[in-house]
């Protein structure tokens, strides 16, 4: 038997192993380099190309530079695209001044008991807009400077309310506010003793038919979507009438009947154009099933001259004894009514005022308000004894101010 004898030292083994480990690294780190310059080449023939396009399109962005720059209206057009930026904005912060008329027309009493405006001022800055005035108040009984009239003035505002919202056809879409007609030719609200406010859609205008209107949500035609609603003509125009104030009779139903107009006891309105209030309901009660309902109007979130104290809704500045210009004996008083902001909101649609009583006041605003206004009453003159000595009928601390 023969066997194999190791001349080979353990340590020349080792040495042997050491030098192909060395031999492997040193081959991967060739290989490692090889990659990395191939890298390298590649990330600079990258930054190259870049370099060589931004270089190229400097020459063009330059030369639009200077042509934008020549523009000779381009501060204007900067202008404009701001404000165009931020025309929602502008929108929702944009107040109606002319509302002041139909404000006052629901403010000042207009019967028995007279309160006559010599001086206005309307201040709607901030987030409080303000009525001050001077004015007269006459209870036509001579010869009583009657502080009664004034005071029911003041208490009058805890019930003064208003209303906005959106007039919307028969799927509730909304109906632009410029495709609305409100008012007849002299400003006063179009009106049906019998039933009350309503205005015209007029479908002739352009974005104002109902398929305009019901583009959004309907396939139909214009032609069927026509045929759905009851045209008349108004100004030469062809109209839809749609009421502002709701058809209790004709339009409740127990139960829904399809494609018919229908309002149930909670105030819900459907398959009808009408007026979706943003301030008002209204509530049925039925006493029995013969019956029909009792309805109730309710607004209590829109309060035109908002407050929880008298002193918070007016305040009387001064009030004395003075003669009007027909030598009448009546009450000068100075006043300012802090109003709600909202019922100056370009953006609350279709806004009126409400008078105490809940009605709307259907009467020219314009015309009425002329009424209002008259020349300043004076002062008593020393030693009229008639106007100095006379009966301050209902008079009170808070009210006499400065007399």
């Amino acid at each position: 038997m023969s066997r194999e004898i190791n001349l080979v030292p353990d340590i020349k083994g080792e040495m042997i192993k050491t030098l192909k480990l060395r031999n492997f690294i040193f081959f991967l780190c060739i290989v490692v380099s090889a990659a990395s310059a191939g890298v390298a080449a590649i990330v600079g023939t990258i930054m190259l190309g870049q370099q060589a396009a931004v270089d190229s399109n400097k020459e063009s962005i330059t030369e639009l530079s200077k042509k934008l720059n020549s523009y000779s209206d381009l501060d204007d057009f900067l202008t404009i695209k701001d404000q165009l930026g931020n025309i929602n904005t502008l929108t929702s912060n944009k107040k109606v001044l002319s509302r002041t008329f139909n404000i006052l027309s629901a403010l000042i009493p207009n019967g028995p008991d007279t309160i006559t405006i010599s001086e206005l001022n309307v201040n709607l800055e901030g987030d409080a807009p303000t009525l001050t005035f001077d004015a007269q108040a006459d209870a036509k009984k001579d010869p009583f400077i009657d502080y009664g009239v004034l005071e029911s003035f003041k208490k009058s505002m805890e019930y003064m309310r208003f209303d906005y919202g959106d007039y919307v056809d028969k799927s509730g879409n909304i109906i632009p506010t410029y495709c609305m007609i409100e008012n007849n030719q002299d400003g006063s609200f179009l009106n049906d003793s019998n039933k009350g406010l309503y205005a015209y859609w007029s479908i002739d205008d352009e974005g104002c038919s109902p398929a305009d209107i019901a583009s959004g949500t309907s396939s139909e035609t214009e032609g069927t979507v026509q045929n759905n609603y009851s045209i008349e003509t108004y100004d030469g125009k062809k109209v839809v009438r749609i009421w502002r104030t709701p058809q209790f009779s004709d339009w409740y139903k127990s139960t829904p009947t399809e494609n018919q107009p229908y309002m149930s006891l909670d105030g819900t309105i459907s398959n009808v154009e009408h007026f979706d209030s943003k301030c008002k309901r209204y509530v049925g009660v039925v006493a029995n099933e013969s019956a029909a309902p009792k309805w109730e109007e309710i607004n209590d979130e829109c309060k035109l001259v908002p407050g929880q104290e008298v002193d918070q809704r007016i305040k009387i500045t001064s009030s004395s004894n003075g003669k009007g210009s027909d030598d009448s004996l009546v009450l000068r008083f100075s006043a300012t009514i802090t109003l709600n902001p909202a019922v100056y909101l370009f953006n609350n649609h279709h806004m009126i005022a409400l008078a105490p009583s809940g009605h709307y006041n259907v009467t020219d605003s314009y015309v009425q308000i002329q009424s209002m206004f008259g020349e300043r009453a004076a002062d008593c003159e020393e030693g009229d004894t008639t106007c100095d000595n006379a009966t301050n009928a209902g008079a009170d601390a808070n009210s006499k101010g400065g007399n």
